[in-house]
């Protein structure tokens, strides 16, 4: 990878690291679905103006309903799992719990899509569930009811990723494929919808105290902006330069950068539980995306018979 590559893929790794820091800002003040339809909606916006300012013509190809349902696979429940698990457990358990997204796709692609489990994908598959197991049993935050129904959400959320990665391919890239930045807005635009019902009835059932103040609107306008639609953007142009593979790998060091930011902006304590818990799920992403090594063809034989 070019210098520049580099660059944007450790950028992006920290604008998504940064997505758990500003929904733990918000969640707890203004409540999770009000933050995840904010954050849906604000970054539905920005992809409205980045796709005008590059000119980008709205032409979803009879797929727009397919980009709908995936924003509600791919965006609105996970990013309400997400702040749901803001209001229980600390910045870096939701970082490193994210990690387990190729996870989930190994485990969802056996059960429902009929993909094949290899012996090392296995593993890692084990290896990961046993970091999860490490991380809330060990970490600094005591084992609890609470601490369990977050990680729970955060591995729905995860399981979302993993699900919308197969229909992804089923309902877009196989049936002639579409320009992944309308595939951006168009699940930013399914997600607003499901969350936006979701929002008026939480605000009207159960009102939050307060609607915060500029640091709250601040951390809403950043994970909508920046974590949604801009690094949408960053993302796929990624892939676009370094091949699929190669921007996953954006997931081991998202993790890092969670913990970081919690531990910089809101003093969340840093142990060794991180290290165990991480460096398994770490292992297991490892085997999980490794690519088997192509083997050699034979050089042709020359003969002069």
């Amino acid at each position: 990878m070019k210098p520049s590559d580099h660059f944007r893929h450790l950028l992006l790794s920290a604008i998504w690291g940064a997505s758990f820091l500003f929904m733990k800002i918000a969640a707890p003040v203004i409540g999770a679905f009000p933050t995840a339809f904010f954050r849906v909606l604000f970054g539905a916006l920005g992809l409205c103006v980045i796709l005008a300012v590059l000119r980008v013509r709205w032409d979803f190809k009879g797929k727009f309903k397919y980009t709908l349902a995936l924003g509600v696979i791919n965006s609105g429940i996970p990013f309400a799992m997400y702040c749901i698990a803001a209001r229980l457990l600390p910045v870096a358990y939701s970082a490193i719990l994210n990690a387990t997204t190729p996870l989930m796709g190994i485990i969802i692609g056996a059960l429902f899509f009929g993909e094949r489990v290899t012996g090392k994908k296995a593993v890692g598959v084990v290896l990961g569930l046993a970091g999860v197991a490490a991380l809330i049993t060990t970490g600094p935050v005591n084992l609890s009811v609470p601490v369990v129904a977050g990680a729970l959400a955060c591995l729905v959320a995860t399981g979302c990723y993993g699900t919308a990665g197969f229909l992804t391919k089923r309902w877009i890239s196989e049936r002639g494929g579409l320009d992944s930045k309308l595939v951006a807005l168009g699940s930013q635009i399914g997600a607003t919808l499901l969350l936006a019902p979701v929002f008026g009835a939480s605000a009207v059932v159960e009102p939050p105290p307060s609607w915060g103040g500029t640091e709250v609107w601040f951390a809403l306008v950043a994970v909508g902006l920046v974590c949604t639609a801009w690094a949408y953007i960053l993302y796929f142009r990624l892939i676009a330069d370094i091949g699929p593979v190669r921007s996953l790998t954006v997931t081991f060091l998202i993790p890092p950068f969670g913990i970081l930011w919690g531990a910089l902006f809101l003093h969340e304590a840093v142990t060794w539980a991180y290290l165990l818990g991480g460096g398994l799920i770490a292992v297991a992403l490892w085997l999980v995306l490794s690519q088997p090594k192509p083997v050699p063809t034979a050089a042709p034989v020359l003969r002069s018979d």
